[in-house]
């Protein structure tokens, strides 16, 4: 049984994976972070990680480790992995979440896909039925959009609004207009692909944005999981 950790900019997610399904997944905040052992319902017997969130959390989940007593496998960018191939310029400057996403895209899909991130970012990355990443777009998250605006502008306020196609009132455009800047985002980046590319979504703000895609699209809970469930069955 592998515990598999994803340590985001905001939450640390996790999961048991045992064999080939999870017992169980969750998320908590890293004020929590001590609570983590209390809420797994069987003891691991190793961790594999993934981290974007700093050196701060990279060392209280080592600390972990070291507790628990368990061995851990950090999951990095590299050249290739689990028939992936990694075209980025620097293979090791793409995000480890990012990597472990396209890991479980080409898992689950055989296809062409887009794969999407949408959380405190939102990263948007093309992946060829090969399994070739062919390059990816980084953005601002729809809550960071919105932030920007009420922190940067003198009149425009923390919006509390709903996705409208044509809104009419102040909150709505804002919320609007960060949804749409993601979705034009998301279609480019289909269309560099084909229309049979698939996007797979994931993240926090990937219920807000689902509804409203044109490009074929299958929403996937806890997309860095998986792809990290995956990588541990290699090593």
């Amino acid at each position: 049984m592998i515990l598999c950790l994803d340590a985001g900019n905001s939450r640390l997610k996790y999961g048991l994976f045992d064999d080939n399904s999870w017992r169980m997944q969750g998320a908590l905040g890293y004020e929590a972070f001590d609570d983590l052992v209390t809420k797994l319902p069987a003891t691991p017997q190793r961790i594999v990680a993934c981290n974007v969130a700093g050196d701060i959390v990279r060392q209280r989940i080592e600390a972990l480790a070291v507790k628990l007593g368990l061995p851990l496998d950090w999951l990095s960018s590299s050249a290739a992995a689990c028939t992936v191939t990694n075209g980025y310029d620097n293979p090791h400057q793409l995000g480890a979440d990012r990597w472990a996403a396209l890991i479980a895209a080409h898992a689950l899909h055989a296809g062409p896909a887009v794969v999407v991130m949408a959380g405190t970012a939102t990263t948007i990355d093309a992946l060829d039925a090969n399994g070739l990443f062919r390059g990816g777009l980084i953005l601002p998250g729809l809550t960071l959009m919105c932030a920007a605006l009420a922190r940067n502008t003198a009149d425009l306020p923390h919006a509390d609004g709903l996705y409208k196609s044509q809104p009419t009132n102040t909150d709505d455009a804002i919320v609007s207009g960060a949804i749409h800047a993601t979705l034009g985002a998301i279609e480019r980046m289909q269309a560099t692909l084909g229309d049979e590319a698939l996007c797979l979504l994931s993240g926090g703000a990937a219920a807000e944005l689902a509804p409203h895609l044109n490009p074929p699209c299958r929403l996937v809970d806890n997309l860095v999981l998986e792809g990290l469930a995956r990588y541990s069955q290699t090593i």
